[in-house]
């Protein structure tokens, strides 16, 4: 099998996909914008060959890339970057080459919140009130069904960048003096606590691997107000969310991805989906997916690929928690007071890169206990300023 990895070097710990193709016997063959002689000497092991381009915006040089992939070792099998920021650059290259997964086509579904909600219409599961407005006209329509307040965010977009809550009118006219060219789509508020459904599809559509986590704060409070991020897996996932999830991917129909479905859950238990992303979870999510259930999910993933087998069992026995810190914080414990106390129960901590650092903090601690309460304990202590 030849498997065209797009960035294997970043994030780091996708080097993993890498080497676990590798010992499958899967001719690795990375394509990116670091150096050569900057990759760290593990992954340089388990590629069979790197392409080096400076401009990884530059679509033809990909395509050159590709080109001499195929010149030297036959057909191309796969082309993955399991990267949100080259989702539609994997799929313009399966296009070109013919290669199974994403195509263009099916790229608008899962990056446009409006072709999302379409989806999830088609699915049977909530979905907020709302629709792509061109201008305040269209907004104060909406506005006249749904109330105030409402939320604006660009409709191909991730997280929570750009996102605006708005609650009367003066707010109202202030977004649009400000906003971009780009469409926004603006829906009604959703008073609830965000939850996602993570995992991922073998060949065949079906959820090899599954987990719900659960935000402490919400990412558009994060992100606007300086918040620090964490958020935990649960032991027992509820059937509703599964079956909602179940849903969604069915209709949508892309097999062998990761996924990931952020929910809200409202204070009357009922779910509104939010949004859809079909890869992996952001951060050091994957890891997390390890340690709250002893398995290696980069080595399954690989098995998916190749042989459309996931051969571990998992049964969530330990909650798994991210919890950052940040820089512009004076806290009350220091970094070696923390591993001090808690290293038993501290299985990853690890600074982040700056691309990451308004969403998810400078600093992450990955924590893991089979109770909850021990996890709450443990994150008030890493916070307390």
């Amino acid at each position: 099998m030849n498997f065209v990895f797009i960035s294997p070097h970043f994030p780091p710990n996708y080097a993993n996909f890498c080497s676990q193709l590798h010992k499958l016997g899967v001719n690795v063959l990375g394509i990116g914008d670091a150096p050569y002689e900057t990759l760290n000497q593990s992954l340089k092991k388990t590629l069979t060959e790197y392409y080096y381009i400076p401009n990884m915006e530059n679509y033809d040089e990909i395509l050159r890339a590709c080109g001499h992939f195929t010149h030297r070792y036959g057909k191309i099998d796969r082309i993955e970057s399991n990267n949100e920021h080259w989702l539609e650059t994997d799929a313009r290259l399966r296009d070109d080459f013919n290669v199974f997964g994403v195509r263009s086509h099916d790229v608008q579904r899962i990056k446009f919140k409006s072709h999302m909600k379409e989806e999830f219409r088609k699915a049977g599961v909530n979905v907020p009130r709302g629709y792509v407005v061109n201008n305040i006209h269209e907004a104060y329509h909406l506005i006249k069904e749904v109330k105030y307040p409402v939320v604006a965010k660009p409709d191909k977009g991730v997280g929570a960048v750009g996102t605006y809550k708005i609650e009367n009118e003066q707010q109202l006219e202030h977004f649009f003096s400000i906003k971009d060219e780009h469409p926004y789509i603006m829906e009604e508020y959703i008073d609830g606590k965000i939850c996602s459904f993570d995992g991922l599809l073998d060949r065949n559509n079906r959820a090899v691997f599954y987990t719900v986590h659960q935000n402490c704060d919400n990412v558009m409070d994060i992100v606007h107000h300086n918040l620090h991020t964490a958020y935990y897996s649960v032991r027992n996932v509820d059937e509703d969310i599964y079956e909602q999830g179940m849903k969604i991917l069915n209709v949508l129909g892309l097999p062998e991805r990761f996924f990931h479905l952020e929910f809200f859950r409202r204070s009357t238990g009922e779910l509104v989906v939010l949004e859809i992303n079909m890869r992996p979870p952001g951060g050091l999510t994957l890891d997390m997916f390890n340690y709250a259930n002893d398995i290696d999910i980069y080595k399954e993933w690989a098995n998916v690929v190749v042989h459309n087998r996931f051969e571990s069992a998992y049964s969530r026995p330990y909650h798994c928690a991210y919890i950052c810190r940040k820089y512009d914080r004076s806290y009350t414990f220091t970094h070696e007071q923390i591993l001090q106390n808690y290293s038993p129960w501290i299985t990853h901590h690890t600074s982040l890169a700056p691309m990451f650092w308004k969403a998810m903090g400078n600093y992450a601690y990955l924590v893991r206990d089979p109770h909850l309460e021990n996890i709450f304990e443990i994150k008030n202590y890493i916070h307390q300023q």
